[in-house]
Order: structure tokens, then C-alpha cells, then sequence
């Protein structure tokens, strides 16, 4: 049977130097940054999804060894298996995967971590549950509980339910963090793809006090004159 180890040393083979170099700065590991103490093997997004695909029956047991390696792949790769373990998976299996995501949410911790995971996995086990956990999370001290609380919503909002993204969104409008306001107006902008009406409807309420990043996001989309309307509407 597979282990971590075994897909730890495909992705070694795999890495590149100056990938992974390149990975240090992009996904700002510099002391203070968010990524500080990040370590990278330098594997591309497409070899890491087909490592994953070959290894997605790892027992969770493994699964927790990639999770809480300190190189970035080794955990972007679990969580990928754990995605399509999610989606292939019966009841019994997407609850497993679910609560296994919950348990070992600290490893998720760079927002390509939380964003190719969170609404895939978190969202949608939640579609028709009771969801206080992601209200816990956007009022949690950790950037990433925040990130996957919102996150989290898109999957809501591919079913046409909106309300808990502007509820959270509301929640983050004075959080400090750039890639908070990043992903809330990212949220924002996909809610107002399936209701502009409703994306409007926050933002005419919002928009004054919104950080300009998550209103520059939210906003993205609309014609230049209604861009401008909203960034003049921000408090002097």
C-alpha cells in the first residue's frame, strides 16, 4: 500500500531549483509574511494533481503525515486527494473527509491551500447542514480559519445561495489582513455573477467602509461608470 512517503519522494523527484526559488517570493515566505517558514520542493500545480489522482486511496492516517509536512506540495497534494476523495466518496466517506479537513485545518495555511480546498470540501459538506462553524471561523484571530470561512461560501453560491456570503462578508469588512479583503470581495463578485441585484443591494450599503481592496474585487465586473459611482462613494 502507498504511503506518505512514497508520494514525499515522487514530488521531491519532481522539484525544480529555480521553482521552487521563484515559490519562496511568490508566496511571500519572508519573515513577517504570511508564508514565513514555508518550504518548497518546486513542483508544478499539474504534476502535483497527477501524483494525487494515483494516490488519492492513501489512508487518512498518511493523509495527516502530508498535511503537517512543512513543505508546501507535500500538503497542496493532500488536500487535492482529499477533494476528490470528497467528490467520489458515498455519505459515510464525504463525512470522514469533512470532519478529517475540520480537524487538520491548521496545515491549511497559504490561500492557494484554502482555496483549492475549502469550498470543495467544507462548503459543500455544509450545503445542507447548520454552518455557526464558519461564522466561529471569520471571527477566529487566524488569517486562514478567516480565508476558509469565506471561501467556503462559494459553494453555496454555485447553488444559488447567496445570503451567508454577504453575512461573512459583512462580518470581514473591517478585517486588517489584504488577503481577507481579497477573498471577500472575490466572494462578493461571484455572489453578484448569480444576483447583481443582491451584490448591489450589500455594496450600496457597504461600499463607503469597505477596505478598497475587497470593494475594488467586488466590483471587478461592472462598467467603468458604475466602478467609479462606487469608489466614490468611500468615507474621506
Amino acid at each position: 500500500m502507498k504511503t506518505a512517503n512514497d508520494v514525499i519522494k515522487e514530488l521531491k523527484k519532481l522539484g525544480s531549483p529555480e521553482r521552487a526559488k521563484a515559490s519562496l517570493w511568490f508566496f511571500k515566505t519572508g519573515k513577517g509574511d504570511y508564508g514565513h517558514g514555508d518550504v518548497f520542493f518546486g513542483v508544478s500545480t499539474p504534476l502535483q494533481r497527477k501524483i494525487a489522482k494515483r494516490s488519492e486511496a492513501l489512508p487518512l492516517n498518511e493523509l495527516a503525515k502530508l498535511l503537517k509536512n512543512r513543505v508546501h506540495e507535500c500538503r497542496f497534494t493532500a488536500l487535492v486527494i482529499m477533494v476528490r476523495r470528497f467528490e467520489r466518496g458515498d455519505l459515510k466517506e464525504k463525512e470522514r473527509v469533512a470532519k478529517f479537513y475540520i480537524a487538520h485545518r491548521k496545515h491549511v495555511n497559504n490561500w492557494d491551500l484554502v482555496d483549492s480546498s475549502a469550498s470543495y470540501i467544507l462548503g459543500r459538506h455544509l450545503l445542507d447542514k447548520e454552518r455557526s462553524i464558519l461564522f466561529r471561523f471569520a471571527r477566529s484571530k487566524d488569517l486562514w480559519e478567516r480565508r476558509i470561512a469565506v471561501i467556503s461560501t462559494a459553494a453555496f453560491i454555485r447553488e444559488g445561495d447567496l445570503s451567508d456570503t454577504f453575512r461573512i462578508s459583512e462580518m470581514l469588512l473591517k478585517d486588517k489582513h489584504d488577503l481577507i479583503h481579497k477573498a471577500a470581495g472575490w466572494m462578493l463578485r461571484e455572489a453578484g455573477n448569480r444576483s447583481r441585484q443582491a451584490e448591489e443591494a450589500f455594496l450600496k450599503k457597504y461600499a463607503p467602509v469597505m477596505p478598497r481592496t475587497m470593494l475594488r474585487y467586488a466590483i471587478e465586473k461592472f462598467p467603468e461608470k458604475k466602478r467609479k459611482s462606487y469608489l466614490s462613494m468611500r468615507i474621506k
